[in-house]
């Protein structure tokens, strides 16, 4: 048994040393045997070479990236692309009327484009190159330097020009997620220019504050952190920072012309429900591949995302059965993204049994913010995305300070966590540093949204004329229709 363990080592050696013949330099010495079945070790369980290490003499032989993670990161990072086009896009289309369809394609798409310009030109450097605890330097600008070698910083087997992808896909759904709320009123040029500035001024920040190797808020593996705070998958840097800015900006677009006086009902069930499945289908890429590799936990995070979406789904459904006799498919729907949304920051790092709870969170909290503040406080929040991206992001943030253990993740208590006093807080007062990331946040992403909505309001306008309202944005913002009725 043993000699086959050491026969297909070997040729995973081999294989993994052609690989890394353009990726990395010559060794210094050949690396013993002892040094290359621990190299082995290291990849199948996601973790540092001994050739990583500061005094290292050798070169490993696999010092390039790891096939298999690169494969999964690979998946997740498409995974994470089809969140945005076409899941976001057909369930946020299948919600507003047939007038808008299109636009709402439109903006997903444009933002796709813009953010990717955005990303290759400084967006990456700003939010993963070492800088200050606020923000990175411009070490990888243009993407300089960001080729198939991994960045240990973040990775020990993942090319960083796939890590560079992967966490491009996130700075695209995020401010995607915020035209839900201003939906069938805004112009188009105007989005365009909100986010522009917007990803400089919100999402980089807090990106790099919370998963920047030097970031404020990393609790994890910046042991530097004034903030020992976690987020596993995005609760505050996607969530929340889109969800609150989404807030600010219908409060300052005002309500839809005929808002509580004319039924604005979703104009295609059959789209939401497509859309909603396929972002759940691809939620794995955004949770489980926050892992960065694939792994236990990677693994543990596809379970809890599993089981919390299941339970808000079902939850938000039968709250509807108990207090209006029928289940909607949109209470479905809807119930399903919150239970995502609220999992997302503790998927890495709570069980099965910590997800089920969050799930019933997730499927109740979400649901009175969604029927409830909306008729209190009079917001045209269009599709929710305050209610369950705000809401249920900052939800999240909170609960995962409650529920996260070191028995799922044991990074929670490996170094340069230990460091930084991390250990000490876990299931003692970690709900006070997330509290502290959450009001970070928050302020951040009100404040500087407020600004912006003005300044972009002032130079070009944010809202269409009544008249193209009526009408639709569709044939008015971009000469089309998204349904053609035939004579």
């Amino acid at each position: 048994m043993m000699v086959r363990v050491f026969i297909v080592g070997a040729l995973l050696m081999s294989a993994g040393a052609l690989n890394a013949q353009s990726l990395s330099p010559a060794p210094t010495a050949s690396p013993s045997l002892e040094q290359r079945v621990a190299d082995l070790e290291a990849y199948v369980n996601n973790a540092a070479r001994g050739s990583d290490s500061a005094n290292a003499k050798t070169v490993s032989n696999i010092s390039g990236p790891g096939p298999g993670h690169n494969g999964w990161m690979m998946t997740a990072s498409a995974l994470v692309l089809f969140m945005t086009l076409p899941g976001l896009a057909l369930f946020y289309g299948g919600l507003v009327r047939q007038k808008n369809v299109l636009s709402i394609l439109a903006q997903c798409l444009g933002i796709a484009g813009l953010v990717a310009i955005l990303w290759w030109a400084v967006g990456y450097s700003l939010v993963f190159s070492r800088g200050s605890p606020v923000l990175g330097g411009l070490r990888f600008s243009f993407l300089h330097g960001v080729d198939a070698r991994p960045n240990g910083d973040y990775s020990y087997w993942v090319s960083q020009n796939i890590f560079a992808m992967y966490q491009l896909m996130f700075a695209i759904i995020t401010p995607a997620l915020i035209i839900g709320a201003v939906a069938e009123r805004m112009r188009f040029a105007a989005v365009l220019a909100f986010v522009a500035v917007w990803m400089f001024v919100v999402y980089f920040p807090i990106a790099h504050m919370v998963w920047g190797i030097d970031g404020l808020m990393n609790g994890v593996w910046n042991e530097h952190a004034r903030i020992t705070a976690i987020d596993f998958a995005g609760g505050t840097v996607v969530h929340m920072s889109s969800g609150w800015s989404a807030l600010v900006l219908c409060a300052l677009l005002g309500p839809r012309l005929g808002f509580r006086k004319e039924i604005m009902a979703p104009h295609s069930m059959v789209l939401c429900m497509v859309g909603s499945g396929m972002l759940w289908v691809g939620w794995y890429g955004f949770n489980a591949g926050s892992a960065l590799g694939a792994d236990a936990i990677a693994a543990n995070a596809f379970t809890t995302t599993t089981m919390a979406t299941a339970v808000a789904s079902f939850t938000w459904a039968m709250l509807e059965y108990v207090l209006r006799g029928k289940p909607s498919v949109l209470g479905f729907c809807s119930g399903a993204v919150a239970g995502l949304v609220v999992i997302t920051p503790a998927c890495g790092y709570v069980d099965p049994t910590g997800a089920v709870i969050i799930g019933i969170a997730a499927g109740i909290v979400p649901f009175f913010a969604c029927t409830k503040l909306k008729s209190w406080f009079h917001y045209d929040d269009a599709l929710d995305t305050f209610g369950v991206h705000a809401v249920g992001g900052t939800l999240g943030a909170f609960l995962t300070g409650l529920f996260a253990t070191e028995t799922v993740n044991g990074n929670l208590s490996g170094a340069p966590a230990t460091q930084n006093g991390l250990t000490k807080v876990i299931g003692h007062s970690l709900w006070l540093e997330q509290l502290k990331a959450i009001s970070i946040t928050i302020f951040l992403a009100v404040v500087a949204s407020a600004i912006i909505g003005l300044v972009v309001k002032t130079a070009i306008g944010l809202r269409i004329a009544p008249e193209v309202e009526r009408q639709g944005l569709d044939i008015n913002e971009h000469g089309e229709e998204g349904y053609m009725v035939s004579g």
